[in-house]
C-alpha cells in the first residue's frame, strides 16, 4: 500500500494564486502596522486557501510484476552444422534453469528458422517482434543463442530497454571451403567462349592448401577435372556445347573436417544463342520446290545460306561454247573437303550422282555426319534411280534405302504413332489451325502428289507416313551426328497453299533444330521448371512409360516420385521442395540438376561462427558475447547503466514493475472542518484584537470613573 497527497483545486490555479498573493499582502501590512491578531488571521487565510486547494490522500494498492527475459534461439540451417544444435540446446536449458532460480523472473522463448525466399537469419526482426509483444518496463534482459551469422542487422531496434547478451555457438577451430561463381551471363553466343570468374575460398582455421580439384559438368554429364588455386579469382573460358539452356555445375570435393559441403557446388544456367546458322543447300536440278527451299532459308536473317545448284549437268548438249557461259566455277573442293565442318546443316534437294561431286566429297560429308554434323535429304525421283545418292558413300549414313518405286498420286501426310511422341512432329497438326480434314480423319493439310518408296533402316524413327502408311519422314542418329530423309519432293506445295497448305516452315524449323541438337527437341529428356520452391518435372520419351524419378536433396537424402502422363510421350509432376539448394533428378539413364534459389543458400555463404556482426548492438547495452564452448555463464542482477557482464556471468536489470489493483482517495481537509477552523481563527483573532486594543482599554477605564 503506497500513499501520496494530491491536489484538486475547487477554483482554477490562477485564481488560487491570486488569492494567496492578496492574503500575503494583507499579512505584510498587518505586520508592518503591528496590528494584533495578524497571526490568527494568517492561519485563517491559510485554512481557506488550503480548503480551496482541496487536498486528498491517494492510497494505491499494487501487485508486483515479474521481470521478463527474452531468449531468441537461432534454428536456421547454419545452426545445424557440426554440433551447434547440441550447443544451442544446452545453452537454452542452462538459461531456463538460471531464470527459474531467480524470484519473480520469467523467460520468453522465440524459435527462429530460415528466412523466406533465402533471406537468411532474420534475428533482429525476431528480437524486435518479441520486444513489441512485451511491456518495455518489465524486460530485464535479452539473450540471443546463435552462431552470429545474422542477415538483417538493418532491422535492429534503435533502443533496447535492457542488457543484450549473445551465447555464441560454434568452435574456435571450425573451417569451411566454398565455391563462388562471381559473374555468369544469362546468354552466350555459341562458338564464342564466355568468361566466368570462379573463386574457391577457405574460411576459418583452414589447413594450408594451394590447389584443389574442380569438376565442371554440363547438363548433368560426367565432370571434367581441373586444378584451381585457393583464395584467388580465376577467369575460366567456357564454350557452350549446344543452343538453348545449358546447365553448368561446378563442384569441389568435400574435405575431412570442413563444416559442410553444401557450399562446395555452384550451378549456373546460360542460354546458348547461335549467332549465325550456316546452311549449305545442294540442289541437283532446278525445279518448283528449289525456290521454296531458298526462300524459306533466306527469310531468316540468322541464316547464312550457301546454295550449290547444278544448272548445266554434263550430259546436257546444247552446243553453247563453254567460254560463252556466264558461270562462275564453284569452289566444290573448298566446300566439301576443307570447310565442310563449318556448316551447321547440309541439305540435299533432289540431288543425284552425275560426276560433279566425286565420291571423295560425298565420303567427306558422311564423315562430317559421324563427327556431329547434320544432313537433310529431300528426295525426288532421283533417289529411286540408279544414280541415287543412297548408292554413294553417303548412303552409309542415310536412314532409308530406295526400292526404285515412285508413287505418282495424291496423299495427305500423316503423323505416325511414334511421331505423336517425337518432338519434331509432336503437335504439328495444331500448327496450321486445322486439326482434321473434311472426312474427320487426319490433319487438315493439303495433299502432296509424289512419294518415293523406301525401306527404313533398323535404327531410324519414322515420324510421318504417306501412301498406304509408307514411311515419309525418317530420322536417325549416326554416331555423333543426325540425318533426316524426306521421301518426297512435294513439300513445297504446302508453302504455295495448295489445298490449304500445311506447316512446312514449322516442320523445317524443328528438323533443323533437332539435327543441331537443340535440347528442347531431344527425344529423351528430363527437365525441370522451377518456381520458388516448386518444381515442375517434365519427362519426354519415345517409350510408352517411364519409371519413378529419384530426387537427391541438397543434404543427400533421396525422394522418389511417379510422374503422370499428360500427353503421348510426355510425363509431368509438380513437386514442392522442402528447402532451397541444389537438387539432382534421375530417371533411368537420363538425369539433370536444378538449383532452387542459389545452389548454396545464404545460410551457407559464410559459415564460421562470429560475434563481430552483433558486437556494436551488444556494446550499446553493456552486454557481452560469450562463446558456449568456453562455459555457460550465470545470471546476476545489475543496476541500469552499470557493466552487465563479467567473468562467468551476465547481468539482468531488475525492473520492479507493478500493477495497480485499487486506488482510494480520502480528503485531508473536509469542507465542514475547513469552515469550522477558519471561523474559529477569525473569531479568535477578533477577540484577541479587542482585548489588546488601547482605545478599548481607555474607554473601559472612563466608564469605571
Amino acid at each position: 500500500m503506497i500513499g501520496q497527497v494530491i491536489l484538486d483545486p475547487l477554483v482554477p490555479w490562477m485564481v488560487l494564486y491570486g488569492l494567496a498573493a492578496l492574503a500575503l499582502v494583507g499579512l505584510v501590512v498587518a505586520v508592518w502596522r503591528r496590528l494584533s491578531g495578524w497571526a490568527l488571521r494568517a492561519l485563517a487565510a491559510l485554512v481557506i486557501l488550503g480548503a480551496m486547494a482541496n487536498p486528498s490522500l491517494q492510497r494505491d494498492e499494487r501487485d508486483r510484476l515479474s521481470d521478463i527475459v527474452i531468449a531468441v534461439v537461432d534454428e536456421s540451417a547454419s545452426q545445424r552444422l557440426s554440433d551447434r544444435g547440441a550447443q544451442s540446446a544446452a545453452a537454452l536449458e542452462h538459461l531456463r534453469a538460471e531464470v527459474a532460480a531467480r524470484p519473480d523472473t520469467e523467460l520468453r522463448e522465440v524459435m527462429l528458422g530460415d528466412g523466406a525466399d533465402n533471406a537468411g537469419t532474420e534475428l533482429m526482426t525476431a528480437l524486435s517482434g518479441a520486444l513489441a509483444e512485451e511491456p518495455q518496463a518489465r524486460i530485464a534482459g535479452m539473450v540471443l543463442i546463435t552462431d552470429g551469422r545474422v542477415h538483417d542487422m538493418s532491422a535492429a531496434p534503435a533502443r533496447l530497454p535492457a542488457p543484450l547478451h549473445v551465447l555464441l555457438s560454434g568452435r574456435d577451430g571450425d573451417w569451411d571451403r566454398r565455391l563462388v561463381v562471381k559473374n555468369a551471363p544469362a546468354f552466350a553466343i555459341l562458338g564464342e567462349p564466355v568468361s566466368l570468374t570462379l573463386r574457391i575460398e577457405d574460411q576459418g582455421a583452414a589447413p594450408e592448401t594451394r590447389f584443389v580439384d574442380l569438376g565442371i559438368a554440363i547438363d548433368g554429364g560426367p565432370p571434367l577435372a581441373f586444378q584451381m588455386p585457393v583464395n584467388r579469382d580465376v577467369e575460366l573460358p567456357i564454350d557452350l556445347p549446344h543452343g538453348g539452356l545449358n546447365v553448368l555445375q561446378f563442384s569441389t570435393p568435400a574435405q575431412v573436417g570442413e563444416l559442410t559441403d553444401r557450399n562446395n557446388d555452384a550451378v549456373i544456367q546460360i542460354n546458348g544463342v547461335r549467332d549465325r546458322l550456316r546452311v549449305l543447300l545442294v540442289s541437283g536440278e532446278p525445279h518448283a520446290g528449289e525456290r521454296t527451299w531458298r526462300n524459306l532459308l533466306k527469310s531468316d536473317r540468322a541464316v547464312d545460306l550457301v546454295h550449290f545448284t547444278i544448272l548445266r549437268p554434263p550430259e546436257k548438249q546444247d552446243g553453247v561454247p563453254v567460254n560463252e557461259l556466264s558461270l562462275i566455277a564453284f569452289p566444290t573442293r573448298e566446300l566439301f573437303l576443307e570447310k565442310v565442318d563449318e556448316f551447321d546443316l547440309i541439305i540435299f534437294d533432289r540431288y543425284k550422282r552425275r560426276g560433279i561431286l566425286p565420291s571423295l566429297y560425298l565420303e567427306s560429308v558422311a564423315d562430317y555426319v559421324r563427327a556431329g554434323g547434320a544432313v537433310l535429304v529431300s528426295a525426288g525421283p532421283d533417289y529411286a534411280s540408279a544414280d541415287s545418292l543412297y548408292r554413294s558413300p553417303l548412303g552409309a549414313v542415310l536412314p532409308g534405302a530406295p526400292t526404285a518405286r515412285v508413287y505418282e498420286e495424291g496423299f495427305t501426310p500423316q503423323i505416325t504413332e511414334l511421331g505423336q511422341r517425337h518432338p519434331v512432329t509432336e503437335g504439328l497438326d495444331q500448327v496450321s489451325g486445322r486439326t482434321v480434314d473434311e472426312d474427320g480423319e487426319g490433319p487438315g493439310w493439303g495433299r502432296w502428289l509424289r512419294q518415293i518408296d523406301v525401306e527404313p533402316s533398323a535404327g531410324s524413327d519414322v515420324v510421318m507416313s504417306g501412301i498406304d502408311a509408307q514411311p515419309l519422314l525418317m530420322l536417325e542418329r549416326v554416331d555423333e551426328g543426325r540425318v533426316a530423309l524426306l521421301a518426297s519432293d512435294h513439300a513445297w506445295l504446302w508453302d504455295r497453299g495448295f489445298e490449304g497448305g500445311g506447316p512446312q516452315l514449322e516442320l523445317l524449323r524443328r528438323l533443323a533444330h533437332w539435327m543441331m541438337k537443340e535440347p528442347e527437341l531431344e527425344e529423351e529428356t528430363l527437365t525441370v521448371e522451377p518456381t520458388g520452391l516448386t518444381m515442375r518435372i517434365l519427362r519426354r520419351t519415345l517409350q510408352d512409360s517411364v519409371g519413378a524419378v529419384t530426387i537427391t536433396h541438397p543434404d543427400g537424402t533421396e525422394s522418389s516420385v511417379t510422374l503422370d502422363e499428360v500427353a503421348p510421350g510426355r510425363h509431368a509432376l509438380t513437386w514442392e521442395a522442402p528447402e532451397v539448394g541444389l537438387y539432382r533428378l534421375r530417371e533411368g539413364e537420363v538425369e539433370t540438376v536444378i538449383a532452387l534459389g542459389p545452389a548454396a543458400p545464404r545460410e551457407f555463404e559464410q559459415t564460421i561462427a562470429t560475434g563481430e556482426t552483433l558486437d556494436a548492438v551488444v556494446a550499446q547495452t553493456n552486454g557481452a558475447v560469450v562463446r558456449i564452448e568456453e562455459g555457460l555463464p550465470s545470471l546476476r542482477a545489475v543496476r541500469a547503466g552499470r557493466p552487465a557482464a563479467g567473468r562467468g556471468w551476465i547481468g539482468l536489470t531488475p525492473r520492479d514493475a507493478y500493477r495497480t489493483v485499487d486506488v482510494r482517495v480520502l480528503p485531508l481537509l473536509p469542507e465542514w472542518l475547513a469552515l469550522l477552523l477558519a471561523g474559529a481563527l477569525v473569531i479568535g483573532a477578533w477577540l484577541f484584537e479587542g482585548r489588546r486594543s488601547p482605545r478599548l482599554r481607555d474607554a473601559g477605564a472612563t466608564r469605571g470613573r
